[in-house]
């Protein structure tokens, strides 16, 4: 897991090409032309989308996890709580594909709020969508790359 300001994502540069992709859009301008319809940067291997939606209450959360996609998460507006916790300590009850839907308790906590990204590799079990003294509305950017090919 990674959790940066938008500005320091040149720090994070080296760890894989297709997140080097991701990091030099973390600006103002690209961030501001996703639109909800998933745009395909490197087909299936590099997209992105915008999500607007009111964050929940915690009992209506749930950890989500990846095993060949790496997730980068950029607060446009709003803000969010999100968890995280290894898959092995929680309980599967969905999956599908490259998702994986767990339930359990968090190692670690954190506010997403604009101007920030979270960066949640493959096996980092993450709950999103979590309130911050009430429900607030929420628009997010939110890069998959594939990071292992099956």
């Amino acid at each position: 897991m990674i959790l940066a300001k938008n500005e320091q994502a040149a720090c994070y540069r080296g760890i894989h090409p297709r997140l080097d992709e991701v990091l030099d859009r973390l600006n103002d301008a690209f961030l501001e032309s996703v639109g909800t319809e998933t745009q395909k940067i490197e087909g299936d291997k590099l997209y992105v989308t915008r999500f607007g939606y009111e964050t929940l209450p915690e009992e209506e959360t749930f950890f989500e996890a990846h095993k060949r996609y790496l997730d980068v998460h950029v607060m446009v507006e709003g803000e969010e709580r999100v968890e995280i916790a290894s898959p092995e300590g929680l309980t599967l009850f969905e999956h599908k594909d490259d998702f994986y839907a767990y339930r359990g308790e968090a190692e670690h906590s954190c506010i997403l709020r604009p101007g920030m990204f979270l960066v949640v590799f493959p096996d980092d079990a993450h709950r999103i969508k979590m309130q911050v003294n009430g429900p607030k509305k929420v628009a997010k950017v939110v890069f998959k790359l594939l990071v292992y090919e099956e």
